[in-house]
């Protein structure tokens, strides 16, 4: 009989704890939405001259162009560390 008590009082922290993180996640969920829909034009025009950047990848870019940036990638990384190798000797 105790036993069942201490289960249900258990039963209910629980619950009210649980109610307590919603409203908590609420509050900063609404947020959020808030501001992207009073910024969403401002939101929209930023992507929009990101994506016009020189270095953005999209999806349909050609593997060419793809393969060519990793090679100065991996070119400028080898250099740096022949650099670094030098400057430790």
């Amino acid at each position: 009989m105790k036993q069942n008590e201490l289960l249900l009082e258990e039963n209910k922290k629980l619950k009210d704890e649980l109610l307590r993180t919603k409203e908590q996640l609420k509050t900063y969920t609404d947020n959020a939405k808030r501001y992207y829909e009073k910024n969403k034009e401002e939101i929209i025009q930023k992507v929009k001259e990101y994506q016009q950047a020189p270095n953005y990848v999209r999806l349909n870019t050609s593997k060419e162009v793809i393969k060519e940036r990793n090679k100065k990638a991996y070119l400028k990384r080898k250099e740096k560390l022949k650099e670094s190798e030098n400057q430790n000797i």
